[in-house]
Order: C-alpha cells, then structure tokens, then sequence
C-alpha cells in the first residue's frame, strides 16, 4: 500500500508499505482522506514540531477517514462497533487511562498519550496517511449518513476548534476576537457561531484567508496590518489566538476587555516569546490554553453534519501519489485553507 513518509526536513516520501492486520481490539480502516495539517507541514519543513523532533521515518498524518475493513478476533459485532463497510471518522489520540490528568477527565493533556503522526515519542506513533490503517477499535466513530466523508475529514481540526471555545466558557451572546484565519480559526468561527456568540470578528494579513474566515460565518474581517481599518473593535469580551504568532497574542491581550479571558490555540515558536504580561496583570485577563481535544470529536461530527457550507473550506482534494504538491499547496495561505490527500479508498 502507499503512504506519506517523511524522512527528514524537506525529504516527503510516498513509500510502498505492508499492509497491517488488525490484532484484538483493533479495527482495520481504508482511509479515504487525510487532512493536510500544520503539525504536518512542520514535520516536512523543519523535521519537527516544537521540541518534538524526527528521530526516525515516521507516517504522517492524524486527521483520516475512510470506510471499517475488517477487526481483529473479538471486534465487529454490530452492537457496539460499526459494521464492516461503514464509513467512519477516526479519533487520532490513545490516552494512558490511569495517569492523574485521565482520572481527573482531561485526557487531551495526557501525559502519556499516544497520537497518530507524532514525533512527540520514540519509537514515534506512526500516523494515518496510509491506504490502510490499523487503530484501537474506541477510536472509531461512525460517520453519520447525511454527512459526506469528504466534509467528515474536517472533523479533528473542527475538535480542535470546538475544544478553545470550551475552554472561553460561555461565548453566549459575546463579541469574540479570532486572530489567524488559518483553518483552526475559521473552525474557531464555526464552533464560536455554534455555541452563540452574537458577533465574530477574524483578522489575518492575507485576504484570500479572510474570505474563507466569511465562508465559516465571520461577521467582520480585518486586515491584521492595517492599524485604519473601520472593522476593527475596540474592545471584545473573548479572543482566541490561532495564529501560532507572537503579534496574534498581543492583538488578543490588547483588545479583551478588562476580565475577559484570552485563550491560546495556535503553537507559538519554540523558545521565548514576547508576552504582554503586564496586561494580565493590570486588567485581569484570563490567559488560557487549549490543547488538542477530546469528546469534542463526537460533537464535531455532528456540526458538520448540520453545517454543509463549511464544506467550503476544502481548497483541494490531491491524490496521494502527489503529496508533495498537496503540501506545498497546504503551506501556500494565499491558495488553499484545508487540503485532503486523497488514498482512493
């Protein structure tokens, strides 16, 4: 079978691989489509993410779905797994289950969770861009029938995006502040407008990115370098900043209101980065992170069931023996928003 192997910076391989078998527990998937994410385009740019490094080739890949093969001894029922044939979103993350972040119900912040595609241990989690894949079969989620996979392959980013609005609170009734107009924000917006935030307002530097921030239902768009642009707030009661750059941050810490909360989404750099902090200080703002996700997976199907338009959001469907174009189509924000490798499934 094929799959997308990174080998190191700059070196994106499409390599012939043998096809796994699922043991007891696991299911067996053909995906269909892979969504082309940052953390992907940092593993082929940089050889790795943060402080998570290749040590090794390692598949790529965590936002996958496709269509259930077959299960290993003791699976495939139809009572509590789907049944062979059924199209199925897969959550990328295994967390341990007995360390203290599990027991305590947040296990998007395991300690020692595994996660399709990352580097973040050695031997590294290979990931899912692959024509098959083996996972733990209580990762599968079936796809629900009103919803096209190909719009299905949104819903990692959207649990992304849903789980920074949880971590806001209530966004009822709200103006809130998204800085970077990447997928993550646009899928800020979307989860924002779900939760009922009144008003949206999205900025980033490129206008082809803020377009797709309208068509995830952005009431305002602003040019991120354009310090007289009319649509600019002045102030908002929530910001999320996905722009994974020290400017998003400041932007964020400058316009929330006094006591509001500013919750960081977007992976800065490594290393040190200038921080605002008197401002959090002097207005008691509520800095807060969010990290990947975890029930948020269910609810994001369910979203995309109910939001066709954000199937806009898809700029291309590449097949998989051309990944390297995909990614640099992925890494072009004047181009593309979301683009899916394509395994045929």
């Amino acid at each position: 079978m094929l799959g997308c192997v990174i080998h190191g910076a700059g070196d994106l391989r499409v390599d012939e691989l043998p096809v796994p078998s699922p043991g007891p527990g696991q299911a067996l998937v053909a995906v269909r489509y892979g969504g082309v994410c940052g953390s992907d385009l940092h593993y082929w740019r940089h050889g790795g993410v943060g402080d998570f490094r290749l040590a090794e080739p390692m598949v790529l890949g965590h936002e996958v779905v496709g269509t259930v093969v077959s299960y290993g001894d003791g699976g495939g029922d139809g009572a509590s797994d789907p049944l062979v044939g059924t199209p199925v979103a897969v959550h990328p993350a295994t967390p341990c289950g007995v360390c203290p972040e599990c027991a305590s119900g947040r296990r998007n912040v395991c300690r020692d969770t595994r996660y399709l595609g990352s580097a973040a241990r050695t031997p590294h989690v290979q990931g899912g861009f692959a024509a098959r894949l083996v996972v733990p079969v209580d990762q599968l989620r079936a796809v629900p029938a009103e919803l096209p996979l190909r719009r299905a392959a949104l819903a990692e980013p959207l649990s992304v995006a849903l789980h920074a609005v949880r971590r806001a609170g209530d966004v009822s009734g709200r103006h809130v502040l998204v800085t970077g107009a990447g997928p993550i924000g646009c899928l800020v917006v979307a989860a924002a407008k779900a939760a009922g935030a009144a008003r949206v307002t999205v900025t980033d530097l490129l206008p082809q990115a803020l377009a797709y921030a309208v068509v995830a239902g952005a009431d305002k768009v602003v040019r991120a370098d354009d310090p007289g642009d009319a649509g600019w707030p002045a102030e908002v009661d929530v910001a999320v900043e996905a722009s994974g750059v020290a400017a998003g941050l400041d932007t964020c810490l400058r316009l929330v209101r006094r006591g509001g909360v500013v919750v960081q989404v977007g992976l800065l750099p490594p290393g040190p980065s200038p921080f605002a902090g008197n401002l959090v200080v002097t207005r008691e703002i509520e800095l807060r992170g969010a990290f990947r996700f975890d029930g948020e997976f269910d609810e994001a199907l369910g979203l995309l069931g109910a939001e066709p338009a954000l199937e806009g959001l898809v700029s291309a469907v590449v097949p998989v023996g051309e990944a390297e174009s995909a990614f640099g189509l992925a890494g072009d924000r004047e181009r593309a928003c979301k683009v899916l490798l394509d395994f045929g499934g």
